[in-house]
C-alpha cells in the first residue's frame, strides 16, 4: 500500500460526486521512482506516474494522439520467480518490477484497447510490450460513471423526454445509475459495437439530498461511452406514475422525519498497551500468523504468503487469496429488466469502487490503515486513504472446560485479526472481511448492505409485484441473487508440495457393519482431474473439501496434513443454463472448481466485460479436464445468497452475511490455542455490582 500523503483540497464538484477520498496527486507529491522493499508491494505514486508517462511516450512514437487509462497496476511476478526469491531468503535479485496498463485508444476504430507492460526497474521506465486487443471493452471506472450521468443529463433528447413525459426540468434532481451492457445479449445486434452502458433513471424529490431510489422512472437510457452519445431509450407504453413517498437515510433527514432513539450509551474498545499485531511495510504478523497485504484496482484487498508459526517455523497455508468475481442476476423477466445483471469485479473493479474508511464509524478500536494507490483516466496516481482497515476483535469463547468434580474452570477468550475494505457499486455496498483466529481458523465473510435497486411497477402489474417486493405505492424492489467467487491458491505446508483434494462425509447404509443404523463415516474421494472436482455444496452429507499435502504427514496420525474448506449453504443460480447470466456466470453455478496453477488464469468470468468469444473463463479452462492430483492447483469457491427484498431492507439494508471457513485438519499436533495465557479482562464490570474480574481463569488461579 502507499503511505499516507498530503492531498489537494477537494472541490465542490469532488464533494458532490463523492470523490473526496480519491484525489489525483500533484507532481511535487509523487517524487522519484523508489526502490520497493518487496516484489509484491503495490505501485507507488511515482511508479503510477512513470508508467503513465512511458505509455504516452510510446503512443507518440506510434502516432496515437489520445490515450485514456483504464488501469495501471502492478504486474505481479510469475509464481515460480516469487517462490525462488522467497526460498533464497530474499538474497536473490528481485524479480523485475513491472506495471500492467490497460489503455483505451479513443482515436482508433471503436476505441480499441491496448495492454501495455512497462519496465519500472530501469533508470528510465519504458514500454516493454504494447499489444492491441481486439473485440474487448474495459471496465467502467468511477470516472466513467460520473461521465455517463453527465452525458445522459446533457443530451437534448433526454432533457426533452424528461420534461414532456415526467415534467422534470431540473437536471440536478435527476440521477442515472450506469450498468454495463456490453454485447452480452446477442439478439441486440444494434448494440454489437461500442462500450455500451445502460442507465436506470431516478428523480429526487424536494432536495438534492433526497433518496432518489424512492422515485424511479420507467426509463432506461443506452449510451456508447466511446462516442459519448445516447443511442436509445426504453420505457413503458403508457404514461407512468412516479412513486411519490420519500424514504431517506441521511442522518439529518432521518432525525427530522423519524427522530433518533435514545438510551444507547457509549461502548468503547480500548487497548491501553496498543495492538498485538506488528506491521512492517505491507507485511503483518499477529499471534503466530504471518502474511503480506496488497491492493489493486480489480480485486481490492489481496492476501499473500499466509502462514502460521508452529514449532519455531512459519508453515505455509495460502500463497494468494482474493475475491475475483461477483455476479448479481435480477429475476424480473420483463423487458428491459431481463438484461439487468452486474458482474461487479470485471465491470467496475472492487479497488476502483473502494471508499475511505472512517475511524470510530467503519472501524473501532486501535486501527492500522493501509492506503491504496490507483490511477486516474489521465494516467496520474490517485490515492484512496484508509482503504483497508486492520484491527483486533474479541470473539467470545475460544475454549472452556469445567471439572465438575472440583468446580475448577479453565476458559480462554478468542481474539481475531480483521482485515477489511468496503466497495460501493452504484446502489450496493459490499464489505469484505478476512478473519484470522488464534486456533488457526481463517474465515472470509462478505457483508451486503446499501440501497435496493428499485423500479416502477411495470405495466399491468399490481397491486403487488410478481418478481419483487412492494416498498411503497408504485415502488418495486426486484428479487435478485448475489454470488461471489474467491480464488484460493493454497500452499499447505509447502508452496511446492503436491496437493490432493477430497470430498468427505457420507452416512453408512444398514448392513452387517451397521446393524443398528447409527454408523457413519467420513469417506474421502480424491479428485484426479478438473471435471471430477466441479462440485456443489451438500449439507445433507456434511460436505467439506480438503486440500492435502501428500508429502507432509502428521507426526501422530501419519496421515497427510490438510486444510478443509467449509462451505455455507448456497443457492443455485436460478437463471436458465441457456441464458447469458448462467453462461457468463458459470463460475457461480457450482461451488467448487479446481484448476492446475497457471499465471494466466486469474478471473473466472474473463478479463473484460466484453469479450472476443467466450474462451477465457473457468468453464473453458476446466473443460480441458487437466490433471490436478499431486499438482500445484488453485481452488475456486463460489457462494451466494438469494435476496427477496423485505420492507425491513428499505431504505438501507441491514447487513446480510455470507462466507466460508478454512480450518486445519491434522495440520497441528493439538489445539493451537492451548498456549494462550489466561488473561481476564480487568475493565469488565458487573451491573450495579462488583468490578472484580474472574479469578479462576486468571494467572493467579490455583489447582
Amino acid at each position: 500500500m502507499a503511505p499516507s500523503t498530503t492531498v489537494t483540497k477537494p472541490t465542490f464538484v469532488d464533494n458532490l460526486l463523492g470523490l473526496v477520498s480519491r484525489p489525483a496527486l500533484t507532481p511535487h507529491q509523487i517524487g522519484a521512482v523508489p526502490t520497493t522493499a518487496h516484489p509484491l508491494d503495490p505501485l507507488t505514486a511515482a511508479e503510477v506516474s512513470a508508467a503513465g508517462k512511458a505509455c504516452r511516450l510510446h503512443a507518440d512514437s506510434l502516432g496515437l494522439t489520445q490515450l485514456r487509462f483504464n488501469a495501471i497496476t502492478l504486474e505481479e511476478p510469475p509464481k515460480a520467480a516469487l517462490l525462488e526469491y522467497e526460498a533464497s531468503g530474499r538474497r536473490l535479485a528481485k524479480p523485475p518490477r513491472r506495471a500492467h496498463c490497460i489503455v483505451q485508444l479513443p482515436s482508433e476504430p471503436n476505441s480499441s484497447v491496448a495492454e501495455v507492460l512497462v519496465d519500472l526497474s530501469s533508470p528510465v521506465p519504458a514500454v516493454l510490450n504494447w499489444v492491441k486487443v481486439e473485440g474487448v471493452q474495459p471496465m467502467v471506472t468511477i470516472e466513467d460513471c460520473v461521465e455517463a450521468e453527465e452525458i445522459v443529463k446533457a443530451d437534448p433528447g433526454i432533457r426533452g423526454l424528461l420534461k414532456d413525459r415526467y415534467g422534470i426540468t431540473d437536471m440536478d434532481m435527476v440521477a442515472a445509475d450506469p450498468w454495463y451492457y456490453g454485447d452480452r445479449f446477442a439478439e441486440e445486434s444494434k448494440y454489437s459495437d461500442g462500450r455500451i452502458i445502460q442507465c436506470f433513471m431516478y428523480v429526487r424529490s424536494g432536495s438534492v439530498h433526497d433518496n432518489h431510489y424512492a422515485h424511479p422512472l420507467d426509463l432506461v437510457v443506452f449510451l456508447d461511452m466511446n462516442t459519448g452519445r445516447v443511442l436509445d431509450t426504453l420505457m413503458q407504453a403508457t404514461s407512468p406514475v412516479i412513486p411519490q413517498l420519500s424514504t431517506n437515510y441521511l442522518a439529518p433527514l432521518v432525525q427530522k422525519e423519524r427522530g433518533f432513539r435514545s438510551g444507547l450509551k457509549p461502548l468503547n474498545i480500548v487497548q491501553p498497551e496498543g495492538p498485538s499485531f506488528q506491521v512492517h511495510g505491507n507485511e503483518v504478523s499477529w499471534q503466530k500468523w504471518n502474511m503480506r497485504v496488497s491492493f489493486n484496482y480489480r480485486e481490492g484487498l489481496v492476501l499473500h504468503n499466509v502462514g502460521y508459526e508452529d514449532g519455531g517455523r512459519v508453515r505455509p497455508v495460502l500463497h494468494r487469496a482474493s475475491t475475483v468475481e461477483i455476479i448479481v442476476p435480477y429475476g424480473d423477466p420483463r423487458s428491459p429488466f431481463h438484461k439487468k445483471c452486474a458482474f461487479d469485479v470485471v465491470d467496475y473493479g472492487l479497488g476502483f469502487s473502494c471508499s475511505s474508511l472512517e475511524l470510530g464509524c467503519d472501524c473501532l478500536g486501535h486501527i492500522h490503515y493501509f492506503d491504496a494507490m490507483l490511477n486516474t483516466n489521465k494516467g496520474e496516481p490517485m490515492l484512496i486513504k484508509k482503504a483497508v482497515c486492520m484491527h483486533e476483535e474479541d470473539h467470545g469463547l475460544l475454549w472452556k472446560h469445567v471439572e465438575y468434580r472440583t468446580g475448577h474452570s479453565e476458559v480462554r477468550r478468542s481474539r481475531r485479526l480483521v482485515l477489511s475494505f468496503v466497495a460501493t457499486i452504484a446502489n450496493y455496498e459490499y464489505g469484505f472481511f478476512w478473519y484470522f483466529y488464534q486456533d488457526g481458523t481463517i474465515e472470509h465473510e462478505v457483508k451486503l448492505t446499501g440501497c435496493l435497486s428499485t423500479n416502477m411497477l411495470s405495466e399491468g402489474e399490481g397491486p403487488l409485484p410478481t418478481h419483487g417486493t412492494l416498498l411503497a405505492p408504485g415502488l418495486n424492489a426486484q428479487i435478485h441473487q448475489h454470488f461471489f467467487c474467491v480464488r484460493l491458491d493454497m500452499a499447505v505446508d509447502d508452496p511446492h508440495g503436491g496437493r490432493n483434494l477430497t470430498v468427505n462425509c457420507d452416512s453408512m447404509p444398514l448392513g452387517p457393519d451397521n446393524p443398528n443404523g447409527v454408523g457413519f463415516t467420513a469417506t474421502e474421494t480424491p479428485f484426479e482431474t478438473e471435471l471430477q472436482a466441479v462440485r456443489e455444496v451438500d449439507p445433507r452429507r456434511s460436505r467439506v473439501w480438503k486440500i492435502k499435502n501428500m508429502h507432509s504427514r502428521n507426526s501422530i496420525t501419519g496421515v497427510p496434513v490438510a486444510w478443509k474448506l467449509m462451505p455455507f449453504a448456497s443457492p443455485p443460480v436460478y437463471a436458465h443454463p441457456s441464458n447469458e447470466h448462467s453462461r457468463r456466470g458459470a463460475f457461480a453455478t457450482k461451488q467448487l472448481w479446481v484448476t492446475p496453477y497457471s499465471d494466466d488464469e486469474k478471473f473466472p468470468a474473463g478479463d473484460y466485460p466484453l469479450l472476443a468469444g467466450d474462451t477465457n473463463s473457468i468453464a473453458n479452462w476446466t473443460s480441458l479436464d487437466r490433471k490436478i492430483k499431486e499438482s500445484d492447483c488453485v481452488v475456486w469457491h463460489s457462494f451466494g445468497v438469494t435476496h427477496v427484498p423485505r420492507l425491513e431492507d428499505w431504505p438501507v439494508m441491514p447487513v446480510e452475511r455470507v462466507g466460508f471457513h478454512l480450518k486445519p485438519v491434522n495440520f497441528f499436533d493439538a489445539n493451537p490455542g492451548m498456549d494462550i495465557a489466561p488473561l481476564p479482562n480487568k475493565a469488565s464490570r458487573e451491573h450495579q455490582g462488583s468490578s472484580a474480574a474472574c479469578e479462576s481463569c486468571g494467572p493467579q488461579s490455583k489447582l
